[in-house]
């Protein structure tokens, strides 16, 4: 038997091929400190844990769900909208509940566009991106973002040609993988650029709750005419620690959330009820946990761009999310630098082309684990003596 020509075009998975590195280091009994990762390492906060056990001890939760997720959810989503971003969502027209936001990201494509399209992604971006690219037979075109310009796409420096025939674009912000961030103006002006060009847009608010420095981060939404042209992407599991629970939503642009909807008819019969309670309860209780995660985060960005800076690695602080993009230095690739750390320091990283053209010169840093073990992560690559000037 062979898998289908769709499955046989998708691209290497990026990650998995990573944590294949680390295990086999691990398996040797060697002390890896893994930066490469973007999983959270802190629980689930325990009101959130308390409300799954008393939604799962209730025998209505042990049927199907609605299709479209349960009213609680819906609704959760569309207040949580209100009190975080002063943003009205209609919780029966406008939201649609996801097993992870991935799943939404992937889906899209196929929801839709038709085969041949082509879309707009990231260069540097998140690398499932191109999954739904693959399963969806479309094409697509990049847009490069570069420090000299925060991270942000030049939509003005993009060639007319691929203005023109881009149906659909992702942008991500806070960014995975650089840490950038957008304020409301760029939001603007995507929303001007999108109905310019009749482009649907989708904006992977992943890291929306991570923003340092006493900066909220900007949801798409905020911008005048956001949801005439797109929608947002929420994921419970980087705001909440349940990134195994697999449970966000989508809401905004109505076309677009029905198209979603649609699709999930077809493919799925929604999350797990006690999990959607669960969820609900995150997104509408006190928000303490989240405000203390975030300060955990800025916590070990702050070390570990103290510690770099230490040894003369000349590194840009991240403005959001919980990963650090720090240069690589000269002589080396990303994926030649990477493969150092890991074989010379025991320091598992992502190398920086796994994410684009223009993620080339960098590696990815996640900031998910401790204090203490982001200061001997750095201690380990100070012993290879690649920075010698301390940085002012």
């Amino acid at each position: 038997m062979e898998f289908s020509t769709r499955l046989q075009q998708l691209p290497p998975q990026f990650f998995a091929a990573l944590a294949g590195k680390v295990a086999q280091a691990v398996a040797e009994g060697r002390d890896i400190i893994n930066l490469g990762q973007g999983n959270p390492d802190q629980p689930t906060p325990p009101h959130i844990i308390e409300a799954l056990q008393e939604a799962a001890a209730d025998p209505s939760t042990h049927k199907y769900s609605p299709f479209r997720g349960i009213p609680e959810l819906r609704q959760a989503a569309a207040e949580f909208y209100k009190r975080e971003y002063n943003v009205d969502i209609n919780p029966d027209k406008e939201v649609a509940i996801l097993g992870g936001t991935k799943v939404g990201l992937v889906e899209l494509p196929l929801a839709m566009l038709n085969p041949g399209d082509t879309m707009l992604l990231p260069d540097p971006g998140y690398p499932d991106y191109l999954s739904g690219v693959a399963l969806a037979d479309v094409k697509f075109d990049t847009m490069p973002l570069i420090k000299e310009n925060n991270f942000l796409p030049d939509y003005d420096a993009l060639p007319e040609k691929i203005k023109d025939r881009a149906k659909m674009m992702y942008i991500n912000y806070p960014n995975n993988p650089t840490g950038g961030v957008a304020d409301q103006q760029f939001f603007e002006k995507t929303v001007a650029f999108a109905k310019q060009h009749h482009i649907a847009v989708a904006h992977d608010f992943a890291y929306g709750a991570l923003g340092f420095d006493g900066i909220k981060p900007v949801s798409f939404l905020q911008a005048e005419g956001a949801k005439d042209v797109g929608i947002e992407l929420y994921t419970l599991s980087k705001s909440y620690n349940m990134a195994g629970w697999r449970v966000g939503f989508a809401v905004g642009n109505e076309k677009m959330i029905e198209a979603i909807n649609l699709i999930q008819d077809h493919l799925f019969c929604s999350i797990f009820p006690a999990i959607q309670h669960a969820a609900a309860e995150a997104l509408t209780a006190e928000q303490n946990s989240v405000e203390g995660l975030r300060d955990t985060y800025e916590r070990r960005r702050n070390i570990l761009v103290k510690e770099a800076r230490r040894i003369g690695w000349n590194v840009q602080a991240p403005k959001g999310s919980f990963f650090a993009w720090l240069p690589v230095p000269k002589g080396f690739t990303s994926q030649q630098f990477a493969d150092l750390l890991l074989d010379n320091a025991d320091v598992a990283v992502a190398a920086g082309n796994g994410f684009g053209e223009y993620g080339e010169g960098y590696i990815r840093v996640g900031l998910l684990v401790s204090e203490e073990r982001l200061k001997e992560a750095i201690a380990r690559v100070e012993k290879l003596g690649l920075f010698q000037i301390p940085v002012k």
